[in-house]
């Protein structure tokens, strides 16, 4: 089958390469706390940084484009497609994927991985080099990537600040942690010191995106005695569900009553859970908030204005997304080249997706939603 043309995938990721951190960083100043590759006694590779282990993938995967959809433990077996731009090219253009919106790997798919750091003008730098690298290698080489920046956390200022930075170098979307006080010594995201950054989001006009994953604590964690394989797949499943809370508390929180022109995206959490969150989230209102939780707006119009979702594998939730907030609120991702990406069947699959929504809406969800939102 021919692959639909002119797709927007929202939700793709880079695998960093070994130097990423080596070629920017001063090693006079840094030396090993340079985020580097290490080789490990079992055979296996792992990033080094700080002082800190870090997985060879980071928080995200490869799996798309190994056998039997085993991560790479080495980095010699590290498939080129997940690192270079020009291979990742071509599987773009035999699925049909025109442009696609990068997220991170070894920094964290929500940017988390150098919080921890305690210095904080290291951990700017690691940010920065990860911040130029995708500029530099990706966005500059070939326009049809389109990049976006991750922040350091050890103030509200220095985020702010990198966000300017970085948006002048030609990012298009801002990636922020759910859960910053959980990484670090930071504020909670409800406080209002955080408001110059949902402020500087709202001037710059570029959305800030929340990728589910990014923190361990907010899944569902298997108990120990289960097998491996068991527990891999209920990270899976419960993968897109941890930003269950978070939506919640964006809703009742206020941040998008405060900030009327701040777009959140909710990166690689499918569809199935927004309706349970907007109708519990009603519910509770109803039963228990009046007086209590005044809104200028009904949440349901706040998510359906404010909020976008990315869809993959959705089937019957897409139809019922559309029916229920609208295919305004709904991107579609390849998701590569994670381990649930649709790759290489992309193009049968999403026909299948598709089937049953409207011509409009299908526009809009395969394209015209994302082209909007990072103006390409």
């Amino acid at each position: 089958m021919e692959p639909p043309t002119r797709l927007i995938s929202a939700d793709d990721h880079v695998i960093e390469h070994p130097r990423v951190w080596t070629d920017r960083l001063s090693k006079e100043r840094w030396g090993d706390q340079i985020p580097h590759i290490e080789h490990g006694g079992d055979g296996s590779d792992y990033w080094l940084i700080d002082g800190r282990k870090v997985p060879l993938l980071g928080s995200g995967s490869a799996a798309a484009l190994m056998p039997e959809r085993a991560e790479p433990r080495k980095w010699e077996d590290m498939p080129p497609a997940a690192y270079q731009p020009a291979e990742r090219l071509k599987l773009m253009d035999s699925s049909g994927v025109e442009r696609s919106v990068l997220y991170p790997s070894v920094a964290g798919v929500g940017g988390e991985t150098f919080a921890p750091i305690e210095d904080p003008e290291l951990e700017l730098d690691c940010v920065r080099a990860y911040n130029d690298w995708l500029i530099e290698e990706w966005a500059a080489v070939e326009p049809r990537f389109v990049p976006q920046c991750i922040v350091p956390l050890s103030s509200v200022a220095a985020a702010v600040g990198e966000i300017r930075h970085a948006v002048a170098a030609g990012h298009r979307g801002v990636i922020f942690p759910p859960v910053v006080d959980q990484l670090r010594n930071a504020p909670h995201i409800n406080e209002p010191s955080w408001d110059q950054l949902w402020s500087v989001c709202e001037e710059l006009q570029v959305p800030i995106c929340f990728h589910a994953g990014s923190l361990p604590i907010l899944e569902l964690a298997p108990y120990g005695s289960y097998p491996s394989e068991i527990k891999a797949a209920l990270h899976d499943i419960s993968r897109p569900a941890c930003s269950i809370g978070f939506l919640s508390n964006l809703l009742m929180s206020h941040i998008l009553e405060r900030h009327p022109h701040l777009t959140i995206i909710f990166g690689e959490s499918s569809l199935g859970w927004v309706n349970f969150v907007i109708e519990t989230v009603e519910h509770n209102v109803r039963q228990f908030g009046a007086g209590k939780v005044k809104f200028e707006a009904e949440p349901r119009e706040l998510l359906k204005s404010r909020c976008r979702f990315i869809s993959w594998y959705d089937d019957v939730n897409l139809q019922a997304a559309c029916n229920q907030f609208g295919a305004d609120c709904v991107l579609w991702a390849w998701n590569f080249p994670n381990a649930t990406s649709e790759y290489p069947d992309t193009p049968q699959l999403i026909e299948a997706r598709l089937r049953n929504v409207s011509a409009e809406a299908r526009s809009k969800i395969i394209r015209e939603n994302a082209a909007r939102l990072y103006q390409v």
